[in-house]
């Protein structure tokens, strides 16, 4: 009586009735925070995963960026009646003269200058000393102390000659990693994906090479449009350094394009290094004219030039890129936060296709007259369908996303 009594009173009964009988906004919570909580487990394990497999995990992502950047050029060979493994191997040398010559270049521009650097920096240095001295509320003895101690830090935190020719010998391992995965998918990528294909369920199959395609579509555009604005920033902050006349412009600006790769941070990183550098060896006006132009440059580039470039790429709002970039550098470091953008490009990219897909699914069938059965139903009739991906089931084994 008591038992029957209190499943009466609602305080038993199986789960399923109890959860029924709470608030909607409770229910909602509930649901919200299991698949929060399950979404962030899978991405602490892959995390988890790719750092315990660090040179393994940097090959795969410098080699899905390099082949979503080279894959139109080897494409484009391809379409002259080049074998692909020809095509392939074209791609590759290419990518290897244009980098060999790009540091053989800045090599010969920069060697003559490393002579003069150490006496440049050594007068930089007494100047800024006296600037410091002089303006901050910072005696001579409590400067050479905090310099002593960080001059310590930096030989402590020096990685031991064992150590640096192990990461030596496993960077230049990676390297070599990544130019043959580079060759295989560049000559192999399309078989690949078809294979990958013919395993998806025919009715999803249409859907799933729609969705490939975005999301492929998406890292090569990231790619790309990325390498635009790196540029970008290259160019403008060594043309400033250039005419600020401080020493080894052109490796520093090969430094900020290399960091523009990384959104928000890396050209504040590069921008940073490039200050320090002026006013090591220029002192403090230098350094802070170097800092008007860096802001300057990385302003533009960020309020003009990246919408302009990004928008149709990428299409996260900066507050999503923030967040996003943070977390990566939090899960992998400076890994995570190269990475982190372009991953969530893609996801989105390819959740708002199939997203699509499904809408447009379901207004054909709602719009499709009683009584009559169509199997086109099972693909959005649209123009943009066609351009994404085949609209038969058959079709979609048959033909890839075009890289």
């Amino acid at each position: 009586m008591g038992n029957a009594a209190d499943r009466s009173n609602g305080y038993g009964g199986r789960p399923s009735q109890l959860l029924d009988r709470l608030p909607w906004l409770v229910r909602w919570a509930v649901l919200a925070s299991a698949c929060l909580l399950v979404i962030t487990a899978g991405a602490y394990v892959l995390a988890q995963i790719a750092t315990r497999l660090a040179p393994l995990s940097i090959a795969l992502a410098a080699t899905l960026f390099l082949a979503g950047l080279l894959d139109p050029v080897a494409s484009r060979l391809r379409r002259y009646r080049f074998p692909p493994a020809l095509a392939a191997l074209a791609t590759v040398l290419l990518l290897l003269a244009l980098l060999g010559g790009a540091v053989l270049l800045v090599w010969r521009l920069t060697a003559d200058q490393f002579s003069d650097l150490a006496q440049q920096l050594d007068q930089g240095l007494e100047r800024t000393r006296d600037f410091v001295t002089g303006t901050l509320p910072i005696s001579e003895q409590q400067l050479d102390r905090l310099t002593r101690q960080a001059v310590t830090g930096v030989q402590k935190s020096a990685p031991d000659p064992v150590s640096g020719a192990a990461t030596l010998a496993e960077a230049a391992g990676a390297l070599l990693l990544v130019l043959v995965l580079l060759f295989f998918l560049l000559k192999d990528g399309r078989p690949m994906w078809r294979w990958v294909l013919g395993r998806v369920a025919e009715p999803s199959r249409p859907r799933v090479a729609a969705a490939g395609r975005a999301g492929w579509h998406t890292l090569g555009a990231y790619t790309r449009g990325t390498m635009m604005i790196a540029a970008i920033d290259a160019i403008g902050i060594g043309i400033a350094l250039v005419l600020l006349r401080v020493p080894l412009a052109l490796p520093l600006a090969v430094i900020t394009f290399l960091g523009g790769f990384v959104p928000i941070i890396g050209a504040t990183v590069a921008g940073s290094i490039a200050v320090l550098v002026a006013l090591a060896a220029k002192g403090p006006t230098t350094a802070l004219l170097v800092l008007a132009a860096v802001i300057a440059v990385q302003q533009t580039e960020g309020n003009l030039l990246e919408p302009l470039i990004m928008k149709r790429q990428v299409r996260l709002h900066p507050v999503v890129v923030l967040l996003v970039v943070t977390a990566g550098t939090l899960l992998g470091g400076i890994v995570g936060a190269f990475v982190a953008v372009p991953i969530a490009a893609v996801l989105y990219n390819v959740v708002d296709r199939v997203a699509a897909d499904r809408r447009a699914a379901n207004d054909a069938g709602t719009s499709r007259r009683p009584g009559r059965a169509d199997d086109d139903d099972r693909v959005a009739p649209t123009g943009e369908e066609h351009e994404a991906g085949p609209t038969r089931p058959g079709d979609a084994g048959r033909n890839p996303p075009e890289n």
